[in-house]
């Protein structure tokens, strides 16, 4: 008789851990949730391979890149060539968020509105960057190259620290009609307008003004800087607006 009981009670608890184990999302990184998907986000990067993105001026290859543990990443141990990852579509209006983490005294960077010509030899030599350094870096002290910077003109609006090399770091791009936000950690720490006048008069007092398509356009690629001691990206999403 005790037998008969126990049989259905283990098929229960049998039953209740295969369901516990089906709901428990052992890795929920590189994934939109419901609500994301109807509010229109979209995956840059699955978790798994570099689709969706190629070398600067290269559209067949991610040479140097590679997705490792669930990130996007410079390929340190394979490397063999130098080059940035730049997203297949170009993008105006958006809403760009994604994490990162450097190596010990890591540099790096996201540059927008880039433009892919044969002419124009790298990717900063038309799209603006959102600095990513670690604190430790000797460039910290300098206000505009500070992570959450816009690289070499506008230094924090409001001030963040960066969280140290290794750790992850949650970041936020948004442009609407040529007009930026950067968000480092929560924090907004530029706001930007591409269309003013004063914009490229900025420019014209760094050394952009050498690079004629510096800055100039509301539209493009979105690139993730080479760093060949290490830089990861993950959970990279973007939604057109």
């Amino acid at each position: 008789m005790m037998n008969c009981l126990r049989t259905p009670c283990l098929y229960l608890l049998g039953l209740v851990l295969v369901v516990a184990s089906a709901c428990t999302d052992p890795d929920p990184n590189n994934r939109l949730t419901k609500e994301e998907k109807e509010q229109g986000w979209t995956l840059l990067f699955d978790g798994t391979s570099a689709a969706g993105w190629h070398l600067y001026n290269k559209k067949n290859t991610t040479a140097g890149w590679i997705a490792r543990d669930g990130a996007l990443a410079v390929d340190t141990v394979n490397k063999t060539e130098v080059n940035d990852l730049v997203s297949d579509k170009a993008y105006t209006n958006f809403d760009l968020q994604f994490e990162w983490k450097l190596s010990k005294n890591g540099n790096s960077g996201v540059f927008i509105n880039v433009l892919e010509r044969p002419d124009l030899t790298t990717a900063w030599a038309s799209g603006p960057e959102y600095q990513l350094l670690d604190p430790l870096h000797a460039d910290n002290a300098n206000p505009v190259k500070k992570a959450g910077a816009l690289f070499a003109l506008d230094a924090q609006k409001n001030p963040v620290m960066a969280r140290p090399a290794g750790e992850w770091n949650h970041s936020r791009i948004k442009q609407v009609n040529g007009k930026v936000e950067f968000y480092l950690n929560g924090v907004l720490t530029v706001q930007e307008d591409f269309t003013v006048p004063a914009w490229q008069d900025s420019v014209s007092h760094t050394h952009f003004k050498n690079f004629p398509e510096f800055g100039k356009y509301t539209s493009g690629h979105i690139a993730l800087q080479d760093w060949a001691s290490g830089v990861a990206f993950r959970n990279i999403k973007i939604k057109e607006l």
